[in-house]
């Protein structure tokens, strides 16, 4: 098998050029995606079925304390035992991969998440499937392109590919593939990527559907067009899709984070999590699974159908239900019930991938949007402007979407090719453009980013950053220093000197402590006087550093030290403050036009 593995991978190099050979496998990446994505849909929905028809059935509703726990526990233990590896966080995944692990993405990704998410949103948690399915693809393509003996930049592009795919498959929306491949995994656009991404993005649509139809994700029964005198309206749908989106990116990482901290074991966290969302499904239907349903009804004036199975519905009286909506304080009720869908959202997704299970952010995004443009269109209706609530529900989605992601060409191309609402692309514009303005004022990050950029290791399209980026300690240090002990006289001082080509001497305890630091231009004047050898010692004449490196510092921060304090040499500690070496800028420099070099080849 190997043999015949070399001898394809021969054949390859003497009669197929790489440009031609990753025109051939964006193709594959692109169908093998839109498969990836059909398999798990299918998945997600033979569940659902399974739990909706045999379980729930006619107001079993009780049974929504129960299926989440199983999804949870399932995909907790299925993580645990088999993967034995996290595949949380798809996207930040794809991040990291790209900017630390030279594109490499490990090889159970491209089935693990499928049965992951399958699992927990099926059986009811409150995630999407698209950013495991996103993950998938670029699994895909990176280990296609490794078992090819590919370079890094073309693997880096075929993680793009399968992305792009895996957008296109699964929402059926070849342009928004693209263009998230551009905005939220941040690779530069070049004639020599954007024919595989389009290849890729374009093959899985198709496949797509021709395994689904060519009906789009959420048609559009109803639309009213578009109105120039609504324009300030929707500005304020936009700044409220900001900061709901504000909201959504700083409570889910605050949430996640106390989450992670606060419980340890897989028992406990499974416990918690399942029975938090549990509850919080029990009380708010529309927070089962994903979500989809709830948009369909929203967009297309059907927001009644949204109450189904809630304590709300049972609270007015089934008997006169409808009859009872069209009163101010029943309009208030279902606001109030529908704000607090919002509001509870995100505990809901973090309860879910905290406890254990797996799944992302993008349908928790479209769900809140939808809801936030309906509460807002009749918030607006109950005050006397007359605004179209569908609208509304449908550029929300594009609006939260932008801001959550920071990518706002992605919301307003997917939930135009989602809903077929191309005639709607003036209020997608302004609305995804307003919140993603605002929410640019206060986090700089999207979610996706904000992990990697705490940690200084994202890659953005500032070429600079990327490039200090990419630099890391273990490169720059240099080790050939001699250290020298505080009690050390000037005498043996001097003999050290003569056996070192350097001028700075790092002064260390015995244990390895960093103490301070010695330069030969501050004993250069006695060190030629033999009379006052026993009379200095090294920590009488040692100084300390303008600052002190820590080993697992960004290079981006540490650019920033030595345009503080003007040093040309730094030393670098671990954690234990034990010397470990020098940084110097010149080194970093030089390093820098080495892997700019590289970085900027097409």
């Amino acid at each position: 098998m190997a043999e015949f593995y070399d001898r394809m991978i021969e054949w390859r190099e003497r009669h197929m050029s790489e440009k031609n050979l990753v025109l051939l496998l964006s193709f594959f990446v692109g169908a093998f995606s839109a498969a990836a994505a059909a398999l798990l849909k299918t998945f997600i929905h033979l569940i659902q079925r399974l739990v909706e028809e045999q379980l729930i059935g006619d107001g079993n509703t009780w049974w929504y304390l129960i299926t989440p726990v199983i999804g949870i526990s399932l995909a907790a233990l299925f993580v645990k035992y088999i993967v034995r590896d996290d595949i949380s966080h798809g996207i930040t995944k794809i991040l990291y991969a790209i900017s630390q692990r030279k594109s490499i993405i490990k090889a159970h990704n491209m089935w693990s998440s499928v049965v992951g998410s399958g699992l927990t949103i099926g059986f009811g948690g409150s995630v999407g499937a698209e950013a495991p399915i996103v993950l998938t693809g670029a699994a895909i393509g990176s280990n296609l392109a490794k078992a090819f003996r590919l370079d890094q930049k073309t693997m880096m592009l075929m993680i793009g590919c399968g992305a792009a795919g895996a957008i296109g498959g699964i929402f059926k929306a070849p342009i928004a593939g693209l263009v998230f491949t551009l905005e939220v995994l941040m690779m530069d656009l070049t004639m020599t990527s954007v024919a595989p991404l389009l290849i890729s993005s374009v093959t899985a649509t198709a496949l797509s559907y021709i395994l689904t139809g060519a009906e789009p994700m959420f048609p559009l029964d109803v639309a009213e067009p578009f109105l120039v005198q609504r324009i300030p309206w929707y500005l304020i749908l936009g700044a409220i899709c900001g900061f709901v989106s504000l909201y959504f990116t700083r409570g889910m990482n605050f949430l996640e984070q106390k989450m992670k901290h606060a419980i340890r074991s897989t028992g406990a966290k499974i416990l918690v999590g399942g029975v938090t969302l549990s509850i919080l499904i029990f009380l708010f239907p529309p927070l089962y699974g994903e979500g989809y349903d709830v948009i369909r009804q929203l967009i297309n004036g059907d927001s009644l159908s949204a109450l189904a199975n809630s304590p709300l519905e049972k609270y007015l009286v089934p008997t006169d239900f409808y009859a009872r909506l069209s009163t101010t304080n029943t309009q208030l009720i279902i606001l109030a019930y529908f704000i607090g869908i919002i509001f509870l959202k995100i505990v809901a997704s973090v309860a879910t991938n905290g406890g254990g299970g797996v799944g992302g952010i993008f349908a928790p995004s479209l769900f809140m949007g939808s809801l936030v443009g309906f509460v807002t269109a009749r918030i607006m209706n109950l005050c006397g402007l007359i605004v179209p609530e569908t609208n509304f529900a449908l550029v929300g989605m594009a609006g939260l979407m932008s801001g959550v992601m920071h990518a706002p060409l992605t919301g307003i191309f997917l939930i135009a090719e989602l809903t077929g609402g191309y005639h709607l692309f003036m209020p997608l514009m302004i609305v995804s453009v307003i919140s993603y303005l605002t929410i640019m004022f206060f986090e700089p990050h999207s979610l996706y980013a904000m992990r990697l950029a705490q940690k200084g290791e994202l890659l953005t399209h500032n070429k600079d950053r990327n490039v200090l980026t990419l630099l890391k300690m273990e490169n720059v240090l240099e080790t050939d220093f001699i250290t020298v002990f505080p009690e050390m006289t000037l005498g043996e001082l001097v003999k050290v000197i003569s056996q070192s080509h350097r001028n700075m001497f790092p002064v260390i305890d015995h244990e390895g402590h960093l103490k301070g630091l010695l330069l030969l231009d501050e004993v250069r004047n006695i060190m030629f006087q033999p009379r006052l050898y026993k009379r200095f010692t090294v920590g009488q004449l040692m100084t300390s550093p303008y600052a002190i490196l820590q080993f697992d510092m960004p290079m981006e921060k540490v650019m920033e030290k030595f345009e503080d304090t003007g040093a040309w040499n730094l030393p670098v500690v671990d954690a234990e403050r034990r010397y470990l070496g020098f940084v110097s800028k010149s080194k970093i420099f030089n390093s820098y036009r080495h892997v700019l070099v590289h970085f900027s080849e097409e």
